[in-house]
């Protein structure tokens, strides 16, 4: 079973969608998986136990081993699974056509659990399930999920805890067992001690995969052990882990295959072959097929330590050409780059002699026998820290800087210039008492970091000098250095391309470019010569107007150097003159050119770029035009060279040939180290060539590898791709995994590293494709709290490198994230950290800050505290003539005096805060201060002068042109007025402006403004203006803004009340409409597992289908089955007054009453004796009289009435209070002795209720009647 971790991952967006913060397929730092399996994808299982999932009778046998692994070399036993030996071959078949009777289905089971406790969270756990069990039937955002995922959601099985998946290609499928290698499943950590944890089974999956592979018809397989052909010609001859490509021809044993080493077509017996264990090497043999076969010059290896530093030769070497290194045995030899094992070829320089050429790999070992074991000891380095450094820049707008100048954005507000409406902020648009989830992810995020503990008082304000230098080379006061290139010393030198007739013949024309290439080693000027934009056609050579010229331009300088015997400008011309041709796709001539230089060439590793970049191009030629020799005889050193010196820089797209070929032949051989440096030269060439489709295979590969060196041991700094990944995976608009890869990258001390800015920046960027409509409709800057975590880590970062600008962006940032969600301590807490930067920083960031801190003070209840800040920046405002500012704080003022009680000093403050808007001209400022002047009258009672305020805020509203800020404000204030209309009795008016606020509302299309303004027409209408139909409107559309805004509590409830509105119209068509209200009110309180309220809603069904003439037990009877005994009592006493209340069946009250013939746990008069509640047994003993005299069973009725009398007897022993409900009692069993002329009966009745009366003194009146029937019985019925 393959078991991965989650600290809330990807499935936060199916489990807990109001909260976003249960986001990310993430591990923590330092965090060790449990998983028993591979870090590989979809690692092969038995190819043999296929045979479990035929069901023809005829098989194919196959040998019941493990598959091979991806290294056809002989491996140590304990790092290698069992190889199948080579035997005599099977002629038994089975049938594996198109992978029938193979499995199409897999589970994927999850599991939500503490850390700390160790075991199941079954708070979050049920919660989880809960949330599974709403999206049984309405999965469209699972499965869009799972679709990114490259997966297909059959079915959600909630009561199982796991998702049924199921894929149609084996693409399908690797990717999804990509997704899961790459650990997107797991830590978003935003919980700290929650993890889920997600099982597959990977031998299930293993085996879809096959079935997969088998369906498709062709695949690359190695063959298991030597087949030599002795009995029929058309059969291939194959040795034991040669790689084969298979094709199903409908032959029973047989396959036909095509070798990659030797291009030979034949049949192949199905036995002797198993399938490449990884999709990845199925998809990309298939998609790049090789042109010149195996080259035999590269191995697999046993270790994948590659080797840096100095050897020991082993032997005496002569070199047999000027570029392979002479040497004798005991010379110490440094290597240049890496010594990749398995390549024939490394680069090494001579300690005596200070020469640099090729040294062969089997001539040398580690310099001492204790570096061996360390050697082997050690975790294997495969990239070079300047390659990690460059490789971590991210292209285009993925930048450092562009994500710290959006978090500066982010944190922008208008509080400087725009008043505040008392008690309107975006938290009035979201619920007041925020869910667990969002309570406990974002407390995690200030509450418990070390620097968040620290007094307020403690902030250690830097000098002017911190300020202005960076803490560290790492960790800088401003990030610009971070991607911005130091500026060069010298231009690169410029050559005027002239063709005049009489210059061409002139040699002096051409001593300066000629002097300039001529230079015996390499110079950075060259740079623009060997890259991959052929930079060199605008910024070295100009004055020519088509390539033709400064082709002909070169010619004539390669002739002039031939004749002056220049032989490094005569290569480097060669040179350009070849990639010139490669540009045009002029292949045959760029060879002549290639080959040109390389025979001139007599001491090239003074400019290895340009070695480099000979050697792969001309051998791309070569392979390209399938000239096996020559490719062949160049092959083992153009590998050396391109894979073993770290910071190639490629010079053409062809390039490219050469680079799958080294990938290939790691595939072939099993050469992980290979392979991962390999995988690196494509992705760098693929980004640089812009072809990002491409390139995304490849650099999840990569990760792969490099995850698995780094688990080798995590102490060991690896190549991270993330970066790369999160930007391909947003080009791509996958935003989940990009937002989960994002959140998987590391930040790292390496210089010049994406830090946790960017990781912050690139999740608060880009999480807002996954927001809900709720948070959409707000605002274009709404902050999710998914982001919490990683602002705390960049507000972290930040702090540490003395970045105050960018810490003061984060503060405000993360307040008005807890604002938004209502966590208004958290909002104080980030507000007040702002404030002391701001301090430090000039007084503009101080003044801003501290307005935001006072109006956070206010809105958290805390007015004394906004009064202090608020009277502060009131004198600091003495020595300006900033108006605007002075309203603002006056209006802040006044909003917290009111707070505080201090009428008289609001009104004067909001007077001032009026006065100064008026001066300024501001009309949204003076409609706001108008507002508050409205709201201060209504806290008082003054709704007249407030209606006057808020009429004249309306009308310079509706002449402002403003965004839905304003319109949102407009809202607001309208229903402030229509209420107080209301209070007024102004009826009319009052609909008018409840009317018209939702349909602001509706122009700004935010969807919690209409839910507060539908929520208020709703009410208007059931309560203070009874309009069934209008009412049943706004219910109808206040159910779509809570499905909109996926609140299944809240649309239970609203389908609820609709349900009633139809019911109480009592038409058959109102009745059915209530009833399908009803129906979905049922499905979410049983997916919601709201035990009273489905009980209750079964109870309404059944009432209606009552009501309808239609079977109503069905429903009844569900609905009577709650453990809780209260609860039973309750709906089984409910139950029979849906017949009790009826005029149909009536008898079938008793049966809910007193005996059931539902359950075993009796009626509801025998679960009130059992529960001891002596007042529900005598109300219904009651009912029950009533019922039957009702009926005319008159002597059951003196039953009840007896049973009655007798209990309220002992009540009225026990409960004087009651005494007149005892009275009562009596009354009507005495009117039931009467009707049945008992006189026995009545003489002991009446004696009772003298009893009772003498006693108590109490009035004799018919009050206790008269209270009873209003309480207990339905009205319209006759008295007794």
């Amino acid at each position: 079973m393959r078991v991965k971790h989650l600290e809330f991952s990807v499935f936060h967006t199916i489990f807990y969608p109001r909260s976003h913060l249960l986001y990310g397929f993430m591990s923590s730092p330092g965090e060790e998986s449990s998983s028993s399996s591979s870090i590989q994808p979809a690692l092969l299982a038995s190819w043999s136990s296929l045979q479990q999932y035929s069901e023809e009778p005829q098989e194919r046998c196959f040998q019941e081993e493990k598959m091979a692994s991806g290294n056809p070399r002989e491996l140590d036993p304990e790092s290698q699974p069992a190889q199948i030996g080579e035997g005599i071959l099977e002629t038994e078949s089975v049938s594996l056509a198109v992978g029938e009777g193979f499995p199409n289905e897999i589970s994927l089971s999850f599991t939500v659990k503490s850390r700390s406790g160790q075991g199941l969270n079954p708070q979050l756990q049920e919660a989880a399930r809960k949330k599974l069990w709403a999206l049984e039937n309405d999965d469209k955002d699972v499965c869009a999920l799972f679709k990114e995922l490259s997966a297909r959601l059959v079915s959600i099985q909630a009561q199982e805890n796991h998702f049924l998946l199921s894929f149609r290609t084996v693409e399908e499928i690797w990717k999804f067992s990509t997704y899961l290698a790459l650990d997107y499943w797991l830590n978003c950590a935003l919980v700290e001690d929650t993890e889920i944890t997600v099982t597959v089974d990977d031998d299930h999956m293993t085996t879809m995969y096959l079935g997969l592979l088998l369906q498709e018809g062709n695949f690359f397989a190695r063959a298991v052990f030597s087949v030599l052909v002795e009995e029929e010609e058309e059969d291939l001859k194959l040795y034991k882990n040669e790689l084969v490509h298979v094709k199903d021809i409908g032959h029973e044993t047989k396959w036909e295959g095509i070798s990659l080493l030797t291009d030979q077509r034949g049949l192949v017996p199905v036995t002797s072959i198993e399938p490449l264990a990884h999709p990845f090497y199925q998809w990309f043999l298939k998609n790049y097929p090789m042109s010149c076969g195996i080259s035999n010059q590269i191995s697999g290896v046993t270790f994948l330590q590659i080797g840096e530093g100095r050897y020991t030769a082993i032997e005496d070497h002569r070199g047999r050409g000027w570029d392979e290194l002479s040497f004798y045995k005991g010379d110490i030899i440094e290597i240049i780059g890496f010594l990749i094992p398995g390549l024939q070829w490394f680069i090494g320089k001579s300690t005596s002699s200070g020469t640099i050429g090729f040294v062969q790999s089997k001539c040398v070992i580690p310099e001492t026998s204790d570096s061996i074991h360390q050697h082997r000891r050690k975790s294997p380095v495969i990239f070079s820290e300047e390659e990690v450094s460059t490789f971590l820049q991210v292209p285009c707008n993925g930048s450092e800087i562009h994500y710290s100048n959006l978090l500066h954005e982010w944190a922008q507000t208008d509080i400087t210039s725009v008043y505040r409406l008392d008690g309107f902020e975006p938290v009035a648009m979201y619920p007041q008492t925020p869910s667990d989830a969002v309570v406990e992810g974002l407390k995690d995020g200030w509450m418990f970091k070390g620097w968040g503990k620290q007094s307020s008082n403690s902030l250690s304000i830097p000098s002017d000098s911190e300020q202005s230098s960076p803490v560290g080379e790492s960790s800088p006061s401003t990030l610009e250095h971070l991607l911005l290139p130091e500026p060069d010393d010298l231009d690169d030198p410029k050559f005027f391309i002239d063709l005049n007739t009489g210059h061409m013949e002139d040699s002096d024309v051409f001593d300066p470019i000629l002097t300039f290439l001529n230079q015996g080693s390499y110079v950075t000027h060259f740079q623009s010569l060997y890259d991959l934009s052929f930079s060199f056609l605008s910024s070295t050579f100009y004055g020519f107007s088509s390539e033709e010229e400064l082709v002909l331009y070169l010619e004539t300088s390669r002739n002039w150097a031939k004749r002056g015997h220049l032989d490094w400008a005569h290569v480097r011309i060669c040179f350009l003159l070849g990639r010139l041709c490669v540009k045009r796709a002029k292949f045959s001539q760029a060879r002549v050119y290639f080959e040109e230089a390389m025979s001139t060439m007599d001491h090239g590793f003074e400019d290895l770029p340009l070695l480099t970049s000979l050697h792969t191009n001309l051998a791309a030629i070569y392979l390209k035009q399938k000239m096996k020799q020559k490719f062949l005889s160049v092959v083992g050193k153009g590998v050396a060279l391109l894979a073993c010196l770290p910071g190639h820089c490629f010079s053409s797209d062809i390039e490219l040939e050469m680079v799958l070929y080294i990938l290939r032949e790691a595939i072939t051989v099993g050469n992980t180290a290979l392979e991962a440096r390999a995988c690196l030269l494509v992705v760098k060439l693929f980004l640089q060539l812009g072809k990002y489709d491409e390139v995304l295979p490849f650099a999840e590969r990569l990760q792969c590898l490099c995850a698995s060196f780094t688990s080798q041991n995590s102490t060991t700094a690896s190549l991270d791709t993330m970066p790369v990944l999160t930007y391909l995976y947003d080009k791509k608009y996958l935003p989940h995994i990009a937002l989960a890869s994002a959140r998987l990258f590391s930040p790292s001390s390496i210089k010049g590293a994406l830090t946790p800015i960017w990781r912050a920046g690139f999740i608060l960027s880009n999480s807002s494709k996954l927001l809900k409509v709720q948070e959409r409709s707000m605002t274009n800057t709404s902050i999710p709290a998914l982001a919490c975590l990683y602002l705390n880590h960049a507000l972290a970062f930040s702090h540490e490198s003395g970045a105050m600008s960018t810490e003061r962006a984060l503060c405000a940032v993360l307040s008005k994230m807890y604002l938004k969600h209502g966590l208004l301590q958290g909002a104080v807490h980030y507000s007040n950290r702002a404030v002391l930067l701001g301090k430090a920083m000039g007084e503009e960031e101080e003044f801003e800050s501290s307005l935001f801190l006072g109006w956070m003070h206010a809105l958290n209840s805390q007015p004394e505290k906004a009064v202090e800040i608020m009277m502060h920046l009131l004198h600091s405002l003495q020595q300006t003539d900033s108006v605007t500012q002075d309203g603002v704080v006056h209006n802040l003022l006044a909003i917290a005096f009111k707070g505080e009680g201090q009428v008289q000093k609001a009104a004067e403050n909001y007077l001032w805060a009026l006065n100064k808007a008026r001066e300024t001209g501001n009309r949204r400022n003076e409609a706001i201060a108008l507002s508050n002047f409205g709201c201060l009258a209504v806290s008082h009672r003054a709704n007249c002068l407030a209606a006057h305020y808020f009429i004249q805020a309306i009308q310079l509203y509706f002449e402002l042109q403003g965004g839905d800020d304003v319109q949102l404000e407009l809202v607001q204030i309208l229903l402030w007025f229509a209420q107080t209309q209301v209070e007024r009795h102004k009826v009319e008016e009052s609909k008018l402006f409840y009317e018209l606020a939702l349909a602001v509302a509706l122009k700004t299309r935010s969807v919690m403004s209409q839910l507060c303004a539908t929520e208020s027409l709703c009410h208007f209408y059931s309560k203070v203006c009874p309009n069934t139909e209008a009412s049943i409107i706004y219910h109808e559309h206040q159910v779509l803004l809570a499905q909109q805004l996926q609140d299944r509590e809240m649309e239970g409830q609203l389908l609820q009340s609709l349900s009633q509105l139809y019911q109480s119209v009592n038409t058959t068509k109102s009745l059915k409409q209530a009833l399908d209200c009803t129906k979905q009110s049922l499905r979410l309180f049983i997916d919601m597992e709201e035990t009273v309220k489905t009980a209750q809603a079964w109870l309404q069904a059944g009432q209606l289908y009552y009501q309808l003439q239609e079977d109503e037990l069905a429903a009844i009877e569900t609905a009577l089955k709650p453990e809780e005994l209260h609860l039973a009592m309750e709906l089984y006493e409910e139950a029979g007054d849906v017949f009790f209340n009826g005029i149909r069946n009536r008898q079938r009250a008793v049966d809910y009453y007193r005996v059931a013939t539902i359950t075993t746990n009796g009626g509801a008069i025998p679960l009130a004796r059992k529960l001891k509640a002596p007042q529900t047994e005598l109300r219904l003993f009651n009912k029950l009289t009533e019922l039957q005299i009702g009926l005319q069973n008159y002597e059951n009725a003196l039953e009840f009435a007896t049973l009655a009398a007798r209990l309220s007897m002992d009540v009225g022993r026990k409960e004087h209070q009651d005494e007149q409900d005892a009275t009562s009692y009596f009354l009507l069993a005495l009117a039931a002795a009467t009707e049945l002329d008992d006189q026995a009966w009545e003489g002991r009745i009446q004696a009772r209720l003298a009893e009772i009366c003498n006693a108590s003194q109490s009035d004799k009146s018919s009050r206790g009647w008269t209270t009873y029937r209003t309480r207990w019985l339905s009205e319209g019925r006759q008295d007794v």
